[in-house]
Order: C-alpha cells, then structure tokens, then sequence
C-alpha cells in the first residue's frame, strides 16, 4: 500500500481542494492499493487562527480588490526566480510540516497550492525529506511562491506551462501536460437532448456563490432566446434575490454537491458564464462548452484570463458597452461564432496527455528511478 499526502493550504472551497478530490477519485477507481490523507497547512499549523485568516483573505479580496492584484502581481508574477527565497514562511511552517511529515510516512507528496511546494522544496534542499514531489498546478500559471527546482515532478495545465519550466532547467521527463485535474466525470460529454428554440446557458460564481452576478442579470435583460440555470453555490441571499425575481427565463440552483447532478447541469447547457477559475474552465472546456467571463477576482483569475483569451478559448464579456445587449451577442456567438472556438479546443487538448494521473501517479511509485 502507497501512502500518499495532499497538501492545500486552506479549508475554504477552492480549486486547490477539488484538485485534491479529484486525484483521489482516480486513485480509488484503479486496482492499486493507496491511502490518501489531505492536509490542509495552516490548520494543521495554527489550528483556529486558519478560520481568521481565511476570512481577512476573502474580505481583502472583495473590498480592496485593486490593492490586492497589485500586491499579488508584484509579490507572485512579477519576474521568475527559481531561487527565490520566502524566509517568513519558512519561519512559519518549515518545522510544522516536517513534523506533518514524520507523522505521516508518506511515499509521495501532492501538492496542489504553493505555499506547501515552497516549504517542501527547503525540506528537500536541507536533506529533511528525499521522497518524491508533484506539484499539481491548479491556475494557467506558474507564480513565484511555488517550489519548482527540487519538486521532482510537474502536472502542468498547457504545453505552454511544460516549455516555461523547460526553459527553467526542469527536464521535460519531469512535467506531464495532465491539464488541470478534474473528476473523471466531467471528462466526457454525454448527448443530452436540448431545447429546440432556446439555449441553455449556466451562470457560476463558485461554490461559495461569490461574484458580481446580480449585476450580470440586470444586464443580460433576458428575453426567452436563452434560459439562464444559475448556481448560487452557498450565497442564500442570491438564491433568495433570483427567487424573488420570478423571472420565467432565471433558475436559481442552489448548492450542488452532486457531480453526478452538476455533470448533467454541464451536458444539458450550450454555454457558461462564469468566472475564469482554473477548475471550472477546465471542466467547462472538457464539455466543449463556449466560456463567456463576466467578471476575474483579483490576482490568479485575473491571470488566468488573460492566458485563456491570448489562447481564443474564452469570450470576455467585461468590457462591453453599457449599450450592447448581452443577450444578443452570447446569442451571435452561440449562432455564428463556434467554428473557430472549437478548432482551438481541440488543439489545446491535443497538447494533454492521454493517460490518467493515476496512471502516471503509478509509474513514479512503481519505478524506483522515478521515485526521487
């Protein structure tokens, strides 16, 4: 039996976790024997304090969101470091985890946020720990905060991914194009039969329901060419406020905890309109479905949109006039503007490798040569 430990840094809802999930799924659905164990770093480290700290972060995000992409952008994008050193978070969390560590005897460490990959790539370069690594990147991007040098193995969301750290000093041996991990689930597209003289169009803001999407529908005006399915995630007061509208062409969801239920919210769409996190872009490109962006948080989504629309993978829908009827232009979209979207899909995916983590998870513990 492999033991294998999953390192995100925070309990809250969050792509880092549903990455986590997500390899686990797959690891339990093959023949191999393994025992997974989830940590998260700063509850493991400072217990209750984590609660505080998560609310500050998603407070700071929501009301001072322009400080928050400039400290973000300086701190995690601004220029590539391999070296680069972060000696309060190792003062921090160092001994905690090779304490985690000791207490787990892992034979692999997945990492799917930063701050853990960090702190393991100073265990390794200090001799406190020599078993094998991944990092499993969770966002379009590389920041600075993540160990890259010492981390033996890379699961990367695109070859353009693969080739930053190429040109980094990592050997292409070391990185796997697995995309973004995502439930087996979501992975294929299921013929659902779908309304003749309408499209369907899901609204996401997250599993916590966050978002400006109030705004988004008193602007789309809905007129009966689409009907909007919108997942409220934990937000009662959208849910309420969509209920309250008792519009024909709205549906309020709330929480879906079923991926059963979401893989067939995701089959029965023709489009979303969410945000450009990395878990739900993926999972919405592995259906093939058009993404239209009605808004990026600060920091990584702001990042990510920008990767996603160099690659044509996304319409953006921020900058649009206050006097173009959104309806109208998703409804083009959807009518005349495919054929081009769909050539890119299909050349972003060609990139991906065709077996399954668990099955690459399984050849570096199997092969002693990979192993460190």
């Amino acid at each position: 039996m492999f033991r294998i430990l999953f390192m995100p840094l925070l309990q809250i809802p969050s792509g880092h976790h549903h990455v986590a999930d997500s390899i686990k799924v797959q690891l339990n659905q093959s023949a191999d024997d393994y025992h997974c164990e989830e940590v998260e770093l700063l509850s493991y480290s400072y217990g209750n304090l984590e609660t505080l700290i998560s609310s500050a972060y998603l407070q700071w995000i929501h009301r001072l969101p322009r400080l928050y992409s400039q400290i973000y952008k300086y701190a995690a994008v601004k220029e590539k470091r391999t070296n680069k050193r972060f000696y309060l978070y190792e003062w921090l969390f160092l001994k905690k985890v090779q304490r985690l560590i000791e207490q787990t005897k892992p034979d692999l460490i997945i990492c799917t946020h930063s701050l853990p990959s960090c702190i393991i790539q100073q265990l390794k370069k200090r001799n406190l720990w020599s078993g094998p690594v991944i990092n499993v990147y969770t966002d379009y991007f590389i920041n600075n905060l993540w160990g890259v040098d010492s981390i033996n193995y890379h699961f990367v969301p695109s070859l353009d991914v693969k080739n930053e750290l190429i040109t980094r000093g990592i050997k292409a041996h070391q990185t796997f194009v697995t995309g973004i991990p995502i439930d087996p689930l979501f992975r294929n597209v299921t013929p659902t039969h779908k309304e003749a003289n309408r499209f369907t169009v899901l609204v996401s803001g997250g599993n916590m329901g966050a978002g400006s999407i109030q705004k988004l529908l008193n602007r789309l005006n809905p007129s009966g060419s689409i009907l909007y399915k919108v997942l409220c995630g934990k937000n009662e007061i959208l849910l309420h406020y969509i209920e309250r509208l008792n519009h024909s062409h709205i549906k309020p969801l709330p929480y879906v905890s079923s991926k059963k239920e979401m893989n067939q919210l995701y089959d029965e769409a023709d489009a979303i309109i969410t945000k450009p996190g990395g878990v739900t872009v993926t999972e919405s490109l592995w259906k093939k479905l058009p993404i239209f962006v009605y808004e990026a948080l600060p920091g990584q989504e702001e990042i990510n949109l920008h990767y996603l629309k160099s690659q044509g993978l996304i319409f953006d829908l921020q900058n649009s006039s206050a006097t173009i009827n959104v309806e109208d232009k998703i409804t083009d979209i959807l009518i005349n503007g495919l054929s081009q979207f769909n050539k890119r899909l299909d050349t972003f995916y060609d990139c991906v490798e065709s077996n399954d983590v668990s099955k690459i998870i399984k050849t570096i513990l199997s092969s002693p040569n990979l192993r460190g």
